[in-house]
């Protein structure tokens, strides 16, 4: 069984301690970048990454006053610096800081759910495999269509899943970029040289043009990758979610030993995991709406954006991250009923292949609205009298003189709709 989902990983990143240590990181890196450059003396850069650090509740307690985050962290980080501590931001803006460390903060997110993905790619496909040959109906506005497999439906999320990972792996690219080019982004007091050098250092690229701030389609496009994401696990537990209904019954979450599942019904079974993803993805698509409504804003920058975003960012990032453990936990044991899916199966006495009896009609030389009257009255009068589909043609006079009874035999049959599921699942890359 996989393990239970644990927060620390994710939950670490957008601590307040996590976050200053990148600000300083970003700090220090512009610092040594004009001391190599000679634009600030190199023995005091050295005393800078020596003595650098920070007191959490002390930037806190200075923010009170000043209102404003960045001046509240350098101040504090002065205080252990000293005199060297006038080359620290020298020649930057607030936001040069924040959105080079935020760029830092959503790589390092965004890496941790590739990685979530890809296991839980991995396990979609082991299930896929599993039951690449275990025949279900398909289903259509929630009524019986045609038979396919379980398998299928695995191989499809498997199959969405690969794009989702493509986007995410896009947008991270697109989040990985930093800027240093001070209030309305015209490198006025910078070098750009100093802002190429100090993002290759940190892993980033620089920004082509900026005003004030990273342009934030880019942090839109990473929340609506995220989003997209969640839409998918809330696709898989949907349907999983409908499966489980008494009625259907043909797959379930697993129910662990001890677990209830009401306070008032001891019988009850929910698919309560399924529940809470489909809710969860709401919120996702929500702070992606959110992304996008801060790309729009006044001139060079306004602060519109900033509040939003340190709600959007730690948020989004760690629910899926908690998504996706939770859904690698649930398909990994998801409990499926072949049993149930054959019972479904016949639960119409045959009707599912009247597709396949109305094109061998068709075949035969017979216009396709005359056939498609002739097998629809047949599976009316199923439908009618529960009478088996397969006797009602044999008994219509008009079909058998079209199709011989060994014909109309052989079209009941599962293998026929199923002939063409290997290849498939080599489309898929599944294997």
């Amino acid at each position: 069984m996989i393990p239970r989902y644990t927060l620390p990983q994710m939950g670490k990143i957008w601590t307040d301690e996590n976050k200053f240590r990148t600000w300083l990181e970003v700090e220090i890196t512009v610092a040594e970048v004009q001391a190599e450059l000679k634009i600030i003396p190199k023995d005091e850069v050295a005393q800078i990454r020596e003595r650098a650090n920070f007191d959490i509740d002390r930037i806190l307690q200075i923010e009170k006053e000043v209102k404003h985050d960045v001046i509240a962290f350098l101040t504090n980080v002065g205080e252990f610096v000293g005199e060297a501590s006038r080359f620290l931001h020298l020649g930057m803006t607030s936001s040069d800081l924040l959105d080079t460390a935020n760029a830092l903060l959503m790589k390092q997110a965004g890496e941790i759910l590739i990685e979530d993905i890809e296991k839980f790619r991995s396990v979609l496909q082991k299930r896929a495999l599993e039951h690449k040959w275990t025949v279900c109906i398909g289903r259509s506005h929630g009524i019986h269509a045609e038979p396919t497999t379980f398998g299928l439906k695995l191989a499809l999320w498997y199959d969405e899943m690969n794009r989702n990972l493509r986007r995410l792996k896009s947008s991270v690219e697109n989040i990985s970029y930093g800027k240093l080019s001070g209030a309305v982004g015209t490198f006025a007091h910078m070098d750009p040289i100093v802002e190429k050098m100090v993002c290759e250092r940190l892993g980033l690229q620089p920004a082509p043009v900026s005003t004030q701030i990273i342009q934030r389609d880019r942090y839109a496009e990473f929340l609506t990758a995220i989003a997209l994401t969640g839409a998918t696990i809330e696709k898989i537990a949907t349907e999983i979610r409908h499966l489980q209904r008494t009625e259907v019954l043909e797959a379930e979450e697993y129910f662990s030993k001890g677990q209830k599942g009401s306070s008032a019904m001891p019988h009850k079974r929910n698919p309560i995991t399924c529940e809470q993803m489909s809710g969860l993805a709401r919120l996702l698509r929500t702070n992606a709406l959110a992304a996008m409504e801060n790309i729009a804003l006044w001139h060079e920058r306004d602060i519109s954006h900033s509040s939003v975003e340190r709600v959007i960012l730690p948020d989004s990032t760690i629910l899926l991250n908690y998504m996706l453990h939770k859904m690698t936990d649930l398909i990994a044991n998801l409990l499926v009923y072949p049993k149930n899916m054959q019972r479904n199966l016949n639960r119409t006495n045959g009707l599912i292949f009247s597709q396949a009896v109305l094109l061998a009609l068709v075949r035969k030389g017979l216009l396709r609205e005359k056939a498609y009257q002739l097998v629809q009255d047949r599976a009316m009068e199923c439908w009618r009298i529960g009478k088996p589909f397969k006797e009602l043609l044999l008994e219509d006079p008009e079909i058998t003189k079209i199709l011989q009874p060994k014909e109309i035999e052989k079209i009941f049959d599962y293998q026929y709709h199923l002939r063409n599921v290997e290849k498939i699942f080599e489309k898929a890359g599944i294997g």
